[in-house]
């Protein structure tokens, strides 16, 4: 099985790479996985998988880290986000959100399509996520996308990878580490470090015994 794996940075996947020897450059192939650095954003996501996602993979895993919405998940935890929203993708109605199917638009909301039974995947917390253009850092925009999404990870890129996956009829999944709370931006409160130790081991335990 030939996998794609997908990253919005080096960084974030830094001990992957020097586990397997890789170069820091944004595409390398290897014998058993291929390794895409996108950029941050959708946007970014979306041009570097359209250059690279083809059907010569069984498999594309985006891997990062990513906020949460639930102080009940320990920070540095690894889930499994199957489901993701662009939650900002619709129109402002007063004070309504009307998401882009009320417009008759399209949809907004994707799905982690996949059959694995791999151990280290069934032993993750099973999620929903949104992805953001606006990484949420203020009480009022929290809870009203809290209330009106009921998220618990929130990316900058996630929901790209989904939907890019499913217009090409590609397996895909989405793992992320949590490295902070959604909340009113306080950088001393962040474990990124934690967060992308724990991503990796658990990649390269995938990549390893796949």
């Amino acid at each position: 099985m030939k996998i794609l794996l997908v990253a919005a940075t080096n960084a974030e996947i830094s001990l992957l790479t020097e586990h397997f020897r890789l170069s820091g450059e944004a595409f390398v192939k290897t014998e058993k996985f291929d390794l895409l650095i996108t950029g941050v954003g959708m946007t970014a996501t979306a041009f570097a998988l359209g250059k690279h996602l083809s059907n010569r993979y069984q498999l594309v895993i985006n891997l990062g880290i990513a906020g949460s919405f639930d102080r009940n998940i320990a920070l540095g935890s690894v889930l499994n986000v199957v489901e993701d929203d662009f939650s900002e993708l619709g129109a402002e109605d007063h004070g309504q959100f009307l998401p882009v199917e009320e417009l008759g638009f399209g949809k907004s909301s994707y799905h982690a399509y996949n059959n694995l039974l791999h151990p280290s995947l069934s032993a993750l917390k099973k999620v929903k996520g949104i992805t953001v253009n606006t990484v949420h850092g203020r009480k009022e925009s929290i809870e009203a996308v809290k209330n009106r999404l009921q998220p618990i990870t929130e990316s900058m890129e996630g929901a790209a990878v989904l939907y890019s996956c499913e217009e090409a009829g590609i397996p895909c999944l989405q793992i992320r580490s949590i490295s902070n709370y959604v909340e009113p931006r306080n950088r001393e409160s962040w474990e990124i470090g934690l967060a992308i130790k724990n991503l990796n081991e658990w990649a390269i335990g995938f990549l390893t015994n796949s």
